[in-house]
């Protein structure tokens, strides 16, 4: 094993996430790609790329999604452990399968959410529709219970 992908979305238990393909990877002597989809750039009417202060607005977010990228990436780097980060646009799940077999991933650790009922149904989960598609093995590492 080669190469773990590790999807973010920078919510409250994606460290969790990480730590846990970390301990993975050390010992097999993998390397670690975190990879961030982004939220596709709005659609405007017409040709246009929309009002200046959407773009600035947008463009700082993507700086600090960048930056919490790429802190993640050291952070694991700091245990001696090969790390990458990227960030990448598109529809989420087809953007990380994408990226799975550009990378020549082995491994994708992700977390859920847990999230049931009318979001689930309306909305899907990312690491569900990722485990029904991928052509490798994919561990759902649950968040810890916050109570």
């Amino acid at each position: 094993m080669k190469n773990i992908l590790v999807p973010t979305d920078f919510s409250d238990a994606a460290h969790h996430v990480v730590q846990v393909a970390t301990t993975l990877a050390g010992p097999l002597g993998a390397k670690i790609w975190i990879v961030h989809v982004a939220a596709p750039d709005p659609d405007f009417v017409g040709f246009d790329a929309g009002p200046q202060y959407v773009r600035e607005q947008r463009a700082d977010v993507l700086r600090k999604e960048h930056l919490d990228l790429q802190n993640m990436a050291k952070g694991i780097r700091d245990q001696s452990i090969e790390a990458e980060a990227l960030l990448v646009q598109g529809p989420t799940s087809e953007t990380l399968l994408d990226e799975v077999e550009r990378l020549k991933i082995d491994l994708i650790v992700m977390g859920s959410h847990g999230r049931s009922g009318l979001f689930k149904a309306l909305l899907g989960s990312v690491s569900e529709q990722v485990l029904g598609a991928s052509k490798i093995p994919v561990l759902i590492v649950p968040f810890p219970d916050r109570h």
